[in-house]
């Protein structure tokens, strides 16, 4: 009997080569593994995209044991309402406005995909980007979903010898490899190198401001010197795939897949305008020494038109200045997370959503005296950059209050959807579809 999967691509741009695309993925996934890949396109654009993605999906040759599912915000909607009505969980409005808000939320739409997922039946969720690509050779894309299928799921024992090589510590043998991936090559994940190119300076404080206030400068350095870049510039050759626990600075999530063991105990921040609000999990499999396979077929990353326009500048930077406030709590918790190590699986060695939630509500007590250097710090520097820089500065400079409140507001929310998960996820997978 084949297995399920999701391979996953959330999206609210007009994207009708990547569905092409991510249906050739899905077809090799089918072909060469013994699964059964249920794509699913969580389409957030306007009516006019949706119908061309739809056109797109309509015109797809049908490929055997893959399934292709196009949702629209009103379909997902009604899904998430059934959903959380079958929970039975408390303040139902406001949990679906955690898991469909109004604006773009990084982390929202990778749990809508993790809730669908478990009512499909997928035992795994692989998720791709709209803003990027696959690499190739000699004109054949290079899929990671080949690696991904290759450990997702299975015992990690029994994985050594299907990678290259292995740094699995041999207690964890008898663990699930619950997360698989890679990172990118091509432009920075973070829309930034107009910073760099313009003032080297500027660009190592805004950079360092996601590192802990009382770092040394040699540590941040370290930090500014990894971020963002991804795997660099280098074009695929050859394959490489590493056993053992994944550092989350070596991969993306354009480029990840997580197995139901992870992903249906700990959601991913819901946290609006919010760049890198969907990285938590692959932290919390970090931290609790859970197994899984670092590889190297990394996705081509790319701008797309609408960050160059002033509004898409602008939107841009207000969810690079949240990624920074919402650091605080983030590196609280990480800091607990790996003090806390295997302490933080059960008996079964998953993921205990409460000792998240504990840790989040605890962080959400942090004194905020760090952000609001944070932003002074953008401030000074977006000012001494001028120019659309500066105007960003003056469109932020009277919500530095607003700004902090919303950042705590955010670990408190995330602390409340962490808490009803496994109720949700359970309802999800017991029938709602």
């Amino acid at each position: 009997m084949r297995t399920r999967i999701c391979l996953a691509l959330p999206t609210n741009r007009s994207c009708t080569d990547a569905i092409a695309a991510l249906h050739a993925e899905a077809a090799y996934g089918a072909a060469h593994f013994e699964v059964e890949v249920h794509v699913l396109i969580l389409d957030s654009s306007d009516a006019h995209t949706h119908a061309a993605h739809r056109a797109v999906v309509d015109t797809l040759v049908p490929v055997p044991h893959v399934a292709v599912h196009l949702l629209d915000e009103t379909a997902q909607r009604v899904f998430l309402k059934r959903a959380i009505q079958d929970s039975g969980l408390d303040n139902p409005e406001k949990l679906l406005g955690l898991m469909l808000p109004e604006g773009v939320s990084y982390g929202a739409c990778t749990n809508r995909a993790f809730l669908i997922a478990a009512a499909l039946g997928c035992e795994s969720v692989h998720r791709r980007d709209s803003d990027s690509a696959y690499q190739t050779v000699h004109g054949r894309p290079v899929f990671p979903i080949h690696h991904e299928l290759v450990g997702i799921g299975r015992r990690a024992g029994d994985v050594v010898g299907a990678v290259t090589e292995g740094t699995l510590d041999p207690a964890q043998a008898e663990r699930t490899v619950v997360i698989a991936g890679a990172s990118f090559v091509g432009e920075p994940s973070v829309d930034i190198g107009e910073i760099e190119r313009r003032d080297n300076d500027v660009y190592h404080e805004v950079v360092s401001l996601w590192a802990p206030m009382d770092w040394t400068e040699e540590r941040k350095r370290e930090l500014v010197s990894e971020s963002f870049r991804g795997a660099g510039l280098e074009p695929f050759a050859h394959d490489h795939s590493v056993l053992g626990r994944v550092d989350p600075m070596r991969i993306d999530m354009c480029n990840i897949a997580f197995h139901r063991e992870a992903f249906e105990r700990v959601p991913l921040l819901p946290a609006l305008d919010t760049i890198g609000s969907d990285y938590f999990l692959m932290h919390a499999v970090y931290d609790a020494q859970l197994p899984g396979v670092l590889h190297n077929r990394h996705i081509v990353n790319y701008y797309t038109e609408e960050r160059r326009t002033d509004a898409g500048f602008a939107a841009y930077q207000l969810r690079f200045t949240k990624f920074f406030l919402s650091m605080l709590y983030l590196n609280f918790i990480y800091e607990r997370m790996g003090e806390a190590g295997e302490a933080l699986l059960d008996a079964e060695g998953r993921l205990r959503s409460e000792a998240i939630v504990d840790l989040a509500r605890e962080s959400a007590r942090l004194d905020t005296v760090e952000n609001s250097w944070r932003l002074e710090t953008i401030d000074r520097c977006y000012r001494k950059l001028g120019g659309r820089y500066a105007a960003f500065a003056d469109s932020i400079a009277l919500r530095h209050a607003e700004l902090i409140d919303r950042a705590r507001a955010d670990i408190e929310e995330f602390a409340m959807l962490t808490e009803a998960w496994r109720p949700l996820l359970r309802a999800a997978r017991d029938g709602v579809s």
